[in-house]
Order: structure tokens, then sequence, then C-alpha cells
């Protein structure tokens, strides 16, 4: 994947359970940007139907991503991490469409790994049995796409750093 130097928008992408918004928090935090969890923009229906374990279809993701896009174009300085599943390349061409300059965080890690995470997190809308349908729609990043790959069988800290040396960006100075 290529990288952009003097990234100011990133999206932390991948499927449920990967650690999209803690490592975004950890990672906007340490490069000292904004930071937003996508989920809060989905409409309440699709948060109803992901808590039923129905999958989104398309016409219940445009309208997210098209929310998830107005907040990155509108993001000014310093910058922003957005936490957002971003699973498929018309997703991401959707998002870039808004932002021209989006850098893409694949967050990867094995099904065992997501679906123990997703089993230890009670109470998240995101039931455990849609991880099977949000793998079988990743769609990972090709080299023409800005973005790094990170596995996540590390700590915070470690995917933190891992990504920082990835983008060419250091962490904010105490």
């Amino acid at each position: 994947m290529s990288t952009v130097p003097d990234i100011r928008r990133i999206v932390v992408m991948g499927v449920a359970g990967c650690g999209k918004s803690t490592v975004g928090a950890a990672l906007a935090a340490s490069a000292e940007l904004r930071f937003l969890d996508g989920d809060t923009l989905h409409s309440p229906s699709n948060v109803a139907k992901m808590a039923a374990g129905i999958p989104l279809d398309d016409d219940d993701r445009w309208p997210w991503l098209d929310a998830v896009g107005a907040v990155l174009a509108r993001a000014g300085e310093p910058g922003i991490v957005v936490a957002c599943s971003a699973l498929r390349r018309a997703y991401r061409d959707r998002l870039r469409a808004a932002a021209p300059d989006l850098v893409f965080v694949h967050l990867d890690g094995s099904p065992g790994l997501l679906e123990a995470r997703l089993r230890a997190r009670p109470g998240h809308f995101m039931a455990a049995g849609m991880l099977a349908s949000q793998l079988a729609t990743l769609e990972r990043l090709e080299d023409d796409e800005a973005g790094v790959v990170i596995g996540i069988d590390q700590d915070v800290d470690a995917i933190v750093a891992e990504t920082l040396q990835a983008l060419g960006r250091h962490p904010a100075r105490s």
C-alpha cells in the first residue's frame, strides 16, 4: 500500500472486534488528532438491525458512509482519526470521494482472535454472530489505496507505534 505524507485524515478500518475504536482513539491521542467513532453516526434502525444479528445492506450503509465522509471532509487542523469498518472498496471509494487525501489503517487479525474479542464485550450492538458476515464482506486494501495493514496480535501501544511508523508520523511529545 502507498502512504501519504502530512496525513490529516485517517480511517481505522476492519471488521468488528479488531479494535477500531480503541486503536483509533489511542492513535489520535498519540498523533494529536481528533477522534470520532463512526459507529456514533449509524441511524437507530442500523443499530437495531445489527443488534438483532441482521447484516446491513448497501442501502443501510450509504447514508452512514455519507455522514462519515462529511465529517472527514469538514475536518480541519490538526486532523481527525475516524473508526469506520470500510469493509469494501466501494465504501472506501465513497469516503475518498468526500476526502481525497484520506489514508486507511486496516486492523487485521485471525477469525479466532476477533471472535474472542467480540465475546468479551457484552452489551455492544454488534452481535458476535455478525463476524462471519463481515469477514465475507471484507475486501482488503488494494495496492493503489493509500493505507497500511497492521496486525492486531499485539497490545494497543505496539499497534499505535507500528501504525505511526508505517504512516511516517511520529507521536506527539508530552
